[in-house]
């Protein structure tokens, strides 16, 4: 029998402890050894027996550990990654992969050079909302798309203490929310030919971005990508436009929810959205019918399993930190397009 994998968690803020620890714990094959923070009493009280390293620095240095998760804040990825991989680590990177491309390549480069395994949670590729999108895609349903639209728009006024809204390089919504959508948008599309973005600052004392609207442009084809933090009536998740129909999802996916309510997986019902994707079709007559349909339940835990099997059978990485890369490329390419404001020409490389 293959021993566990043994598991270090590098902090226990929100990403932490509402996604990477019960999901790691959630996996058969991983054991959540170790977290570094300087909060031993609420690791402590959220995960008794899991051993607590005051600094990132102490957690990599243990012998026992074999995988490093790094679910700090953007700007110490890359640092912290590095020192994981050159300490004989595999290395999970929460999103983004880091604060820009050139730091990107250089782990790619050294993870290479390790022989390691170097991934990136892009956890939304498990949403249950996108899966189920991506099956009505591939069925040619909706015949050729012409217009998408992914909306991340949420009610939070209140500018919050926490580094995430800082205005500190890598803060801001762009780079919270849109590697999620732009990674979404690659897994559906690939590459674009164009992006252009607009962002502003739109809530009282906000010090970094907290709307976007980037257009991504694929022939004739339109992509939007959305988010803002102040919406308080939200449009759809999905709205998607073909010469067949179109396609509208409402209400995230409910993974997120779950585990800030406590619950872990697995579950019977884990993942199980509510809320129908609602389509409208044409017959050969034009004739308009709508419908509804459940949609396919999200599981997060397969990125982990995903992990666990690239780890010790040689499966494939579930998120290469190539795929990740061309995240990247685009988060700088709409940060160029913002500035200067104007669309910008696309050409992705995953060469290292």
């Amino acid at each position: 029998m293959t021993s566990p994998l043994k598991v270090g968690l590098l902090g226990f803020g929100y990403a932490s402890a509402t996604f990477h620890a019960p999901l790691i714990a959630a996996v058969p094959g991983l054991q959540l050894t170790a977290i570094s923070s300087s909060r031993a009493h609420d690791v402590h009280a959220a995960w008794p027996g899991v051993a607590v390293c005051d600094t990132p620095e102490s957690l990599i240095a243990r012998p026992d550990i074999d995988l490093v998760v790094v679910a700090t804040p953007n700007n110490t990825h890359a640092p912290l990654a590095a020192l994981a991989l050159r300490a004989g680590k595999h290395v999970v990177v929460d999103k983004p992969f880091t604060l820009n491309v050139q730091e990107a390549r250089d782990l790619i480069v050294l993870a290479k050079q390790q022989a390691r395994l170097l991934s990136v949670f892009h956890n939304r590729r498990w949403d249950g909302d996108f899966l189920s999108l991506q099956a009505v895609l591939n069925s040619a349903t909706l015949g050729r798309i012409v217009h998408v639209e992914s909306h991340f728009d949420r009610y939070r006024p209140v500018v919050p203490q926490r580094w995430r809204d800082s205005g500190e390089p890598g803060s801001g919504l762009w780079y919270d929310l849109g590697p999620h959508l732009l990674d979404q948008a690659l897994q559906l599309f690939g590459p674009p030919q164009t992006l252009s973005l607009d962002w502003a600052r739109q809530r009282d004392h906000s010090r970094a971005d907290d709307w976007f609207h980037a257009l991504l442009h694929y022939g004739d084809m339109r992509v939007v990508l959305h988010a803002s933090a102040l919406t308080a009536h939200v449009a759809p998740r999905f709205t998607v436009h073909g010469t067949e129909g179109s396609l509208v999802k409402w209400g995230l996916d409910t993974q997120e929810a779950a585990l800030k309510a406590g619950q872990r997986p697995p579950l019977a019902d884990w993942g199980v959205d509510p809320e129908p994707l609602r389509l409208t079709l044409s017959d050969a007559q034009q004739h308009l019918s709508e419908s509804t349909q459940m949609g396919m339940p999200g599981d997060y835990t397969r990125y982990y399993a995903g992990i666990r099997d690239a780890v010790q059978g040689g499966a494939a990485n579930p998120v290469p930190a190539e795929e990740a890369l061309w995240v990247m490329e685009l988060i700088e390419l709409g940060q160029r397009s913002a500035t200067e404001g104007r669309r910008m020409a696309v050409a992705l490389r995953s060469e290292v």
